[in-house]
């Protein structure tokens, strides 16, 4: 690497001054059109082009910042965005033109690179924020479903070799803050000021900084996989099965038997490859909110004092567990979650794979239409979950056969730790 990083003063923060970014590529959240909306600039080339807070990869810029300070990489680097765009169209919708209706991610952020092609011509470091591919998909619970006859091949959605063929989508957090702050009901004021303090001050243009009102956080964003024709997402004459999944390492990739988090999912996927091969679509989105958003050393502490609480492991104290631990229940506030549904312009969904009395009060209260709402057959739930599943049926979550009433609550334990 030649170029070096900069070796005069470090600029601390910054405050509004004419001629600055946000008067040159100023954002207009929700217009008409990309060029009155304007392109979101968060790379650090160029400071002077900046016009949001924070930088593009969120939580893998510190990744980015290591590789220039080993050395590694030009800071000046670039990407070359020929051959990246979406190997399929979305959008646009009429809800990206609502202001209100999309506030966590960019619409546009696909499209930057055709889009802002002029801008990018002429040296303006814009950089998408979304892509989409294709891939095929192969998970054991697939071959096991087709082994039992509850699928079969078609060639198109489904092979023979138990590979689904998806189109995938990696979506990074691009947030409007008023509108963030609109959803949470609190002051663009608030939150900016909260943000600020409980992060220790990382981002001091949250408070000094008024003009610049889209922040990309440090956080992971979402993936969506969408099986059969992406068009049908749109159409309102075809089927739309969904399951909206937040991520849990532990059971997703490794199987651990203390949640309903991977059966769930792949039960979702099942789903999923059957409405799309009847002609519909369908649709799973991965947040990455691992351990409610409170992260995974926080959920394995919960663990510890559920399994070492007077009594074992118990349904009826489940949620008690984790507020002593975190302070909430939970973090994972489902407001921002149906923005990406929106995005791909998802008007009905017929079939939800989802039990959260959240997640379906988020959609609905949305403009989502939910049909059938679809629990996960019990057989599905692990040896050590159902301290999990029955908790959440006596806390609201949906389901046919009724909450268990306190008595049946206490008779649910889970496996004590001397038995793992």
């Amino acid at each position: 690497m030649t170029t070096p990083n900069r070796t005069t003063h470090i600029r601390l923060t910054s405050h509004p001054e004419p001629g600055t970014s946000t008067h040159r590529f100023p954002l207009r959240w929700g217009a008409a059109t990309p060029k009155e909306r304007g392109p979101v600039i968060g790379s650090v080339t160029n400071p002077a082009d900046r016009n949001v807070i924070g930088a593009h990869g969120g939580a893998y810029s510190l990744y980015r910042a290591l590789a220039i300070s080993a050395r590694a990489m030009n800071p000046l680097a670039r990407p070359d965005l020929t051959n990246t765009h979406p190997t399929a169209g979305i959008g646009p919708h009429p809800s990206w033109f609502d202001p209100d209706r999309i506030v966590s991610l960019d619409p546009w952020g696909h499209m930057a690179g055709e889009v802002f092609a002029e801008e990018i011509a002429s040296g303006v470091d814009i950089r998408p924020t979304i892509a989409v591919t294709k891939a095929r998909l192969n998970v054991p619970e697939i071959l096991a479903a087709m082994g039992a006859k509850r699928l079969s091949p078609d060639g198109t959605v489904l092979h023979a070799s138990g590979d689904i063929s998806v189109t995938k989508v990696a979506v990074d957090p691009v947030w409007h803050l008023p509108g963030i702050a609109q959803r949470f009901g609190v002051s663009d004021s608030v939150l900016r000021r909260t943000l600020f303090e409980q992060t220790g001050g990382m981002y001091p243009e949250l408070v000094t900084r008024p003009d610049m009102n889209v922040f990309l956080p440090p956080i992971g964003g979402a993936t969506v996989y969408i099986m059969g024709d992406v068009a049908a997402l749109t159409d309102d004459k075809r089927r739309i099965a969904c399951r909206v999944h937040d991520e849990c390492n532990g059971s997703d990739v490794f199987g651990s038997d203390i949640c309903t988090c991977r059966p769930y999912l792949m039960h979702g996927i099942e789903e999923c490859v059957r409405e799309a091969q009847t002609g519909g679509a369908g649709v799973i989105v991965y947040n990455r909110k691992e351990g409610r958003a409170l992260g995974e050393v926080t959920k394995f502490l919960v663990y510890n004092a559920r399994k070492r609480q007077e009594g074992g492991d118990q349904a009826s104290t489940y949620f008690e567990r984790t507020e002593c631990v975190a302070g909430v229940q939970d973090a994972r506030f489902q407001q921002l979650m149906p923005d990406v549904l929106h995005w791909l312009g998802i008007r009905r969904i017929d079939r939800l794979m989802s039990m959260s009395n959240m997640k379906h009060d988020a959609l609905t209260e949305s403009g989502i239409e939910i049909v059938e709402r679809v629990p996960i057959p019990p057989e599905l739930v692990p040896p050590d979950a159902s301290v999990e599943i029955e908790a959440k049926k006596a806390a609201g979550y949906y389901t046919p056969d009724g909450a268990p009433d306190a008595d049946g609550l206490a008779a649910v334990k889970g496996r004590d730790l001397e038995k793992f």
